[in-house]
C-alpha cells in the first residue's frame, strides 16, 4: 500500500511543552525573546535549550517548525484513492491552514518575520518562510498530485494548483490580519470557509469541470 505521509519534525511532550512556552513569549515579546526567558517560562535550563535546539535561531527554528504542524499533512493512498476521499482530505487540510493562519501566535510570528525580511538581519523571516508557507506547501502538493494521477484533478502544474488552493483559503485575510484588523472567526466560520475553498477548488479543478 503506497500511504502518501511525511515525515514532519518530531518533537518529544517536554520539548513540546518548551516550544510552546517560546511561541507565548513571541507573542508577549516579539523579537525579544531569549534563551534566557525561555528556559525560565519552561522550567528548563540554558544548558537543556542549548543542547536540545543547538542556538536562539535553532529554537526559533524549532518553534515554527512546531507552529506549522498544526497544519497536517493528509494521509492518501494512491491507490485507494476516490473523489470523496480526497476531498475529504482538501478540506481538512483547508481547515487547519485557514484556522492556524488566523491564530494570535501565527499573525505575531509573519509580522516579526517580515519585520526582519526588510531589515538588515533577515534570519527570522528567511525561518519562518521555509519552516512555515514553504513547509506547509510541501505537505498538500504530493496529495494534489495524486489526485491528478487517480484523473480526480485537472492541472499542469501542482504550483500552480497549490497557489490557486492558498488564494481561495486564505484569500485577503491574512494581509488584513497583519495591518491590524480585528479578525476571530470562530471554529464553525473556519469550518465554512474551508468548505467553501474547497468546493471552489474543485470546481477549477476537478476532472469533471469543463475546462
Amino acid at each position: 500500500m503506497a500511504v502518501i505521509a511525511h515525515s514532519e519534525e518530531v518533537f518529544t511532550p517536554r520539548q513540546q511543552q518548551v516550544l510552546t512556552a517560546a511561541l507565548d513569549l513571541l507573542v508577549e515579546q516579539g523579537d525579544r525573546l531569549t534563551m534566557t526567558s525561555v528556559a525560565r517560562r519552561a522550567s528548563c535550563s540554558k544548558e537543556t535549550l542549548y543542547k536540545w535546539f543547538g542556538d536562539r535561531d535553532g529554537l526559533l527554528t524549532a518553534t515554527v517548525q512546531w507552529q506549522a504542524a498544526k497544519v497536517k499533512a493528509p494521509h492518501v493512498d494512491r491507490y485507494r484513492l476516490d473523489a470523496a476521499s480526497l476531498r475529504q482530505s482538501i478540506e481538512q487540510f483547508a481547515r487547519d491552514l485557514l484556522g492556524t493562519i488566523v491564530g494570535e501566535v501565527s499573525v505575531t510570528l509573519n509580522r516579526l518575520a517580515v519585520t526582519h525580511a526588510a531589515g538588515e538581519d533577515s534570519g527570522l523571516g528567511a525561518i519562518v518562510l521555509e519552516n512555515g508557507p514553504l513547509a506547509i506547501r510541501k505537505r498538500l502538493k504530493p496529495v494534489l498530485e495524486a489526485g491528478r494521477d487517480a484523473r480526480l484533478l485537472r492541472f499542469d502544474s501542482s504550483e500552480e494548483a497549490y497557489r490557486s488552493f492558498f488564494g481561495l483559503v486564505v484569500r485577503d485575510v491574512q494581509i488584513r490580519l497583519l495591518l491590524g484588523e480585528d479578525i476571530h472567526p470562530s471554529e464553525t466560520e473556519v469550518g465554512k470557509e474551508a468548505a467553501r475553498a474547497t468546493e471552489q477548488f474543485f470546481a477549477i479543478y476537478g476532472a469533471s469541470a469543463s475546462h
